[in-house]
């Protein structure tokens, strides 16, 4: 089926401090605690004439005919998560959504508007909804009235001013607040790329080489000889604004975050941050091996 080009709705609604959730309640327990949470999303998405186009991790990529049934489906994602707390869990999810041109293209979708509201999803506070002014624009009068400016900032695809809102889905919001015209951001925000180190061998992931494999195999990108590696370990990804590492192994992933608390990845994803470590298939309180240091570095590797 040939590519197809429609102005449509996109949102991202990303499950906060879901990583945590592994931490504290276990991989069995925080699982199904994410599930239920992704699942009553999901079952939403009739009422709005919105569908699901994929799951990324912890969160939700959605895609809706217009502006109004997407923040409409927002608002109620929200709402049915503040009720929700499954075993006992209080959860929180931010919410970034966009409307424009966008190539749907098999069971994804592609374009500037994907990426402008990934973005948002990225800056929105837990429990916030964000879009942008245009987005507002094409609201029903109802609607709009639960919209107020935040902050401004600049469309990096065409280097227009925005100010970017938030929706407003519950009454006990604070006051109005007004645009900070000494904040500018650009959207969507550069990724910048993500730099790996093992020994004296380097690799790196950018918006060029959007994706690392990392394994015992010796046609890996990033080769780790070590008895406890499998031959296709995990992989390293950009997607939109952010860095994962997806576990495929055996004896799993164990990654350590520059506050040196460590987390063990099993057939599962992880976000990656600023910088920290990486062993595959053992605990660096198991003993000595081949250990992978990553960095983010934000400096631009391409124009906009």
């Amino acid at each position: 089926m040939p590519d197809k080009t429609d102005h449509l709705a996109v949102l991202f609604a990303d499950i906060v401090e879901s990583t945590a959730l592994y931490r504290s309640l276990g991989d069995v327990e925080a699982l199904r605690v994410v599930s239920t949470c992704l699942d009553a999303l999901k079952a939403l998405l009739p009422q709005h004439r919105g569908r699901l186009v994929k799951l990324l991790g912890d969160a939700v990529m959605c895609l809706f005919p217009d502006a109004d049934c997407a923040v409409e489906a927002a608002m109620a994602m929200q709402r049915e998560v503040a009720g929700l707390h499954p075993g006992g869990v209080d959860l929180q999810i931010r919410i970034g959504l966009h409307t424009g041109a966008a190539v749907v293209g098999g069971e994804d979708v592609y374009g500037d508007t994907v990426n402008v509201a990934a973005y948002l999803a990225d800056a929105a506070t837990p429990g916030q909804i964000l879009i942008a002014e245009s987005t507002s624009g094409e609201l029903n009068a109802e609607l709009r009235e639960s919209v107020f400016p935040i902050f401004d900032a600049v469309l990096k695809t065409t280097l227009a001013p925005t100010a970017v809102c938030e929706v407003r889905w519950r009454d006990d919001f604070a006051l109005r607040t007004h645009i900070n015209l000494h904040i500018r951001r650009s959207i969507p925000e550069d990724a910048g790329s993500m730099v790996l180190e093992i020994g004296d061998r380097q690799a790196r992931v950018d918006h060029w080489h959007a994706s690392l494999e990392i394994g015992r195999a010796p046609e890996s990108g990033l080769v780790v000889a070590h008895a406890m590696a499998s031959r296709r370990h995990a992989s390293i990804r950009l997607d939109r604004t952010q860095f994962y590492l997806v576990d495929h192994s055996t004896n799993g992933t164990f990654v350590t975050r520059a506050s040196g608390e460590e987390i063990h990845v099993v057939r599962r994803e992880i976000m990656l941050e600023v910088r920290g470590e990486i062993r595959a298939g053992f605990s660096r309180s198991d003993g000595s091996g081949p250990c992978i240091e990553f960095r983010r570095d934000r400096r631009s590797l391409y124009r906009v």
